[in-house]
């Protein structure tokens, strides 16, 4: 069983040897553009729509000679990876998308960072990108170069310039420079790639963001994390790249924004009950470039709209610790941790009662941090108030 990749020319960019097979061959299975560039065939052919089980069931079931056609490189976002692991298959590929784009933009890709926005949401894309110099994105008639353009506007992120190129080697190739200005107002054909270079360098910030870089609730100011205690929480969460972080009582947003920035290629889901906090909060995800899921609710309410997280933070618990703790220590993958701050010696008691009787192992850090502060021409030292950062474990890590 044959994989040929096939670009928009059809049969025309197919070497001689492909074309045989395909003439050959028993089936020829492919989408329906895909089959149109050969309609004088009259070997049997099976249109993949939809779902691919279905065909993947009758082609393991196949003793004829078939030939599979797919897009480009089946191996690069297509189907090759997929029925490679189900069938036993030789993989032609064609040129890909991308390196048909870059070589229309007459730019190197191999320091670019790849994306896929094609059958897939865009949320979480703004951390994925940040400060990335060079992108590629895979687009769908949802995720279009418009889409993609006001979404890049709304997190400020106005240093890309963008390259589109539309219908490659197909009839109507199109390859445009543009301003993100005008590809929000242009229209494009659904076959596209989009390519993003910065115009000038960003720095991006990754941990410590200072307080005052937050909206938050005024005139009543301090009901954030503090930036010194954010950040020995992150360190005790032990985020990874692909981590799902629950973020609960997020109020400004600030440890969620922290998280999302390292959790880059995963995903965080963030709860907070007070309406006017959670605004603060979604202010504060435009202004720092990521886009996590908040929601407004009190936990443990709500949660089962979250996927089962790697890593839970736990900012205010609302009076009702131990029903949230039992849904957290349920929820929380093998090896995963949850954090909490506390502030009194009461809540610590408690909180350590509840997580050892689900098991789990628990230290805690006591965080007394004073500041410099400037008096006159002197300096003195203004404490943060003392804090109890409590982790709980849950098994052990893999």
């Amino acid at each position: 069983m044959k994989m040929i990749g096939i670009g928009d020319n059809g049969a025309a960019g197919l070497l001689p040897q492909y074309i045989e097979w395909i003439n050959e061959c028993d089936v020829l299975v492919g989408g329906e553009r895909h089959l149109a560039f050969f309609p004088h065939l009259t070997n049997e052919k099976k249109t993949i729509k939809g779902g691919i089980s279905g065909l993947v069931a009758d082609l393991q079931q196949e003793t004829r000679n078939v030939v599979i056609l797919v897009s480009g490189d089946p191996l690069f976002y297509g189907l090759g990876g997929v029925l490679a692991k189900k069938l036993q298959l030789e993989i032609y590929p064609y040129t890909s998308s991308l390196q048909l784009a870059f070589s229309k933009m007459q730019e190197s890709w191999h320091d670019a960072y790849i994306t896929s926005l094609h059958g897939r949401s865009i949320k979480g894309l703004a951390q994925k990108i940040d400060g990335r110099k060079k992108i590629a994105v895979l687009t769908d008639e949802k995720n279009s170069p418009q889409s993609i353009a006001k979404y890049l506007k709304y997190y400020n992120m106005t240093e890309y310039d963008a390259f589109i190129a539309e219908n490659l080697e197909g009839e109507n190739e199109r390859c445009r420079f543009m301003t993100l200005d005008e590809m929000e107002q242009t229209n494009f054909s659904p076959l596209n790639v989009v390519i993003l270079k910065q115009r000038e360098t960003k720095v991006r910030s990754i941990l410590g963001i200072a307080d005052e870089e937050f909206h938050q609730r005024k005139p009543d100011k301090g009901l954030i994390t503090k930036k010194e205690i954010r950040v020995l929480c992150i360190q005790e969460l032990q985020l990874k790249e692909d981590s799902i972080v629950w973020d609960i009582g997020t109020c400004t947003g600030s440890v969620a924004i922290e998280a999302a920035k390292i959790a880059r290629d995963g995903a965080v889901y963030a709860i907070e009950k007070n309406e006017g906090d959670l605004a603060n909060c979604l202010l504060n995800q435009a202004k720092h470039r990521t886009d996590f899921t908040a929601i407004l609710g009190k936990a443990p309410d709500h949660l089962e709209e979250f996927p089962d997280p790697n890593a839970i933070f736990i900012g205010g618990n609302g009076g009702n610790m131990e029903q949230l703790l039992e849904t957290c220590m349920t929820r929380l993958q093998q090896g995963g941790r949850l954090v909490m701050n506390i502030a009194t010696i009461e809540n610590l008691a408690e909180a350590m009662e509840h997580l050892k009787n689900l098991g789990c192992t628990v230290s805690v850090l006591q965080a007394q941090i004073a500041k410099s502060k400037p008096i006159l021409h002197l300096t003195r030292f203004e404490p943060l108030n003392p804090i109890f950062i409590l982790t709980a474990q849950k098994g052990h890590d893999k």
